[in-house]
């Protein structure tokens, strides 16, 4: 099949690139002409493992392309995707001016049928807008050219988004249209082939379908990280609280790790997101409110526990970080808690020195001009002087370090750990200061 994305960021990438590795073929659009220059070159804007190869093996079976020629995209997609950004507005709302400006183009080109399908994390009825828009248009063209619009979100986890959308648990798409369901399960057939994991629903319960993932993934975590704080207050550890409420099959083990909150580009901003659809509603929606207020209380846990340990004014104070990124295995800095915790430490007086496998490129575009800020090339050179390390992300090579080598380069052996990858007992036995989350200190 013939596709069209709009949108070469995290999602489009990623869906484009893994289309046309199973055969179709796929020209996605970006009005960014330097980021398209680079894509064309081999060059990719995201750190996302498989990716590249992914890439750079349809473009060179001549599967995958990358234009900022709108008409050619239109032109040449029978199926087009809609995976621009949504940043979140100043009321916490999706701001969707760009996936309206999609669909107004695709309605400006188009010259026979075809399917729009959203599939940026929008708000529940952004397809009816869309579908409104581009019949606008049509209209102003005086053009009588039959199109769909279909929902169908995604699902792919940062640091395995190639595996996932090559191995789908599920795949949702919201259409009442049988032309739409046929040319769907042909475009999935390639991921289909096990078992069927296409689930067709309506529009609307397909762009919720989305949110309520999310926002129950963000529960769990902010659920945890509550208990963690009532743990340090009664002198429990959270760790083998987890492992006794895991065991039971009715909650499991996934995202039920203690922390120091979460980040990323999708459940801060959709839980927002779908607070302010409810609250436009008439409806308040508690539970997500308070999610969203245990996690921004959570990201402030690993500076006040320096403040414990080194009193409210850190003036003169260097610390250490392990870890940039808001999670392992990617690059992307958004709504991470290391801002958080730099932020508050640089407005306390401090020094940061910092090391992630990945996320230093972020950091400095972010933070680059910065006295207080020393970005360095390994995880050992952070520490040569510093008063502590933090560790703000569960890098696998932060997971069994040496200890002696830690100790003998700081100036304080203290640790706090915003991932409790370290056991407390084995801390105090090689003389290291140890906090973390949830575990009585």
């Amino acid at each position: 099949m013939k596709i069209a994305i709009f949108g070469t960021g995290y999602v489009g990438l990623v869906t484009g690139a893994c289309l046309a590795q199973v055969g179709h073929n796929v020209c996605c659009v970006d009005v960014d002409k330097d980021k398209v220059a680079s894509l064309r070159a081999g060059v990719i804007p995201i750190y996302e493992p498989g990716l590249k190869d992914v890439v750079e093996h349809a473009v060179a079976e001549g599967r995958l392309s990358f234009t900022t020629d709108a008409r050619e995209a239109v032109d040449h997609g029978e199926v087009i995707f809609i995976a621009v950004g949504t940043p979140p507005d100043e009321d916490g709302s999706a701001d969707l001016r760009y996936v309206l400006a999609v669909g107004k183009t695709v309605a400006e080109h188009m010259q026979d049928y075809r399917l729009v399908v959203t599939k940026s994390t929008v708000p529940v009825g952004t397809a009816d807008k869309v579908k409104s828009a581009m019949t606008e248009v049509l209209e102003a063209r005086a053009a009588t050219i039959a199109f769909d619009v279909a929902s169908n979100p995604e699902f792919l986890k940062e640091g395995a988004a190639v595996s996932d959308f090559m191995k789908p648990d599920r795949i949702v798409v919201g259409t009442d249209s049988p032309r739409v369901e046929k040319l769907m399960r042909e475009l999935y057939a390639p991921f289909n082939r096990n078992h069927d994991k296409l689930i067709f629903t309506d529009v609307r319960s397909s762009e919720l379908t989305k949110y309520a993932a999310n926002a129950l993934l963000a529960t769990k975590i902010s659920f945890m990280n509550e208990l963690a704080n009532i743990a340090e207050k009664v002198g429990a550890d959270i760790e083998q609280v987890r492992q006794g409420i895991g065991s039971d099959p009715r909650i499991g083990y996934h995202f039920i790790y203690p922390g120091c909150g979460y980040g990323g580009s999708c459940f801060p901003k959709d839980v927002k997101a779908l607070v302010k659809t409810a609250e436009d509603l008439s409806y308040a929606p508690q539970l997500l409110s308070a999610v969203d207020a245990v996690n921004d209380r959570q990201k402030e846990r690993l500076f006040q526990k320096l403040r414990i340990r080194f009193g409210d004014d850190l003036t003169g104070k260097t610390i250490a970080l392990w870890g940039l990124a808001f999670k392992p295995n990617t690059d992307d800095m958004r709504e991470a808690p290391s801002r958080t915790l730099m932020e508050a430490l640089w407005a306390a007086g401090a020094k940061v020195r910092a090391f992630d496998p990945e996320a230093l490129h972020e950091a400095e575009r972010l933070y680059g001009d910065r006295d207080d800020l020393q970005l360095c090339s390994s995880a050992f050179e952070v520490l040569d002087g510093a008063d502590a390390l933090v560790i703000c992300t569960e890098w696998q090579q932060f997971r069994s370090p040496d200890f002696a080598e830690i100790k003998q380069r700081l100036t304080h052996a203290v640790i706090v750990d915003g991932r409790n990858l370290y056991d407390p007992a084995l801390m105090a036995e090689k003389g290291i200061e140890y906090f973390s989350i949830g575990r009585g200190r």
